[in-house]
């Protein structure tokens, strides 16, 4: 059977990560792959490691890495790439803003369509505050008339990469990486699916 790496950057999510980790197996009964659930905190200062030590000590396919401070989401979602055994990877964000029932979906679209990504994208942003939300939409439309790649606004971190395209990534030598660009630099064939926010 093969496997699906499940990546969960973390922090100060202690109230997230049980019932993350609840809707996912409703999920995994559904599909046919192994799940690999790889989480890192990313120096939560809340009880998020308990939780995660908690989790992996119930559950043999949940592993952890846990930073010795906050280095930011673009390092906790590099590291678990790097740690990631799976035949397929999938990012996702611990507070449930990214629907697991999409997953079926992304899995169909990089097994059967010959996409070596399917990612989610944003079509609003419910809960987020209207200054955040014009700096965002301000940020990517520069971005993507700047780089010239595809880096319009709502297309996020929520994505699944077959074996081919994380190990492209991996080759990548940036030291400051910022990874939705890197996501679009290597190339490969992306399918969209697009899902409405919700509050965290």
């Amino acid at each position: 059977m093969k496997k699906l790496s499940i990546i969960v950057p973390c922090y100060n999510e202690q109230e997230t990560v049980e019932l993350f980790i609840r809707e996912m197996e409703k999920v995994e009964t559904e599909m046919p792959l192994k799940f690999e659930y790889i989480f890192i905190n990313d120096g939560s200062s809340d009880e998020t490691l308990r939780v995660l030590k908690n989790a992996a000590s119930l559950k043999e396919n949940i592993n952890f890495i846990s930073f010795s401070r906050n280095f930011g989401k673009e390092a906790a979602m590099f590291a678990g790439l790097k740690k990631s055994s799976g035949d397929y990877v999938v990012i996702m964000d611990a507070d449930l803003q990214h629907p697991p029932v999409l997953l079926k979906e992304m899995y169909k679209a990089v097994s059967e369509e010959g996409y070596d990504c399917c990612a989610g994208k944003r079509v609003d942003r419910t809960g987020e505050g209207k200054i955040r939300n014009f700096l965002s939409h301000t940020f990517y439309k520069v971005m993507q008339k700047m780089c010239k790649m595809d880096m319009s606004d709502g297309c996020g971190d929520f994505r699944m990469m077959s074996r081919q395209m994380v190990d492209a990534i991996l080759e990548l030598k940036e030291y400051n990486r910022y990874m939705k660009g890197l996501f679009s630099f290597v190339g490969f064939n992306t399918k969209w699916l697009e899902f409405h926010n919700v509050e965290r």
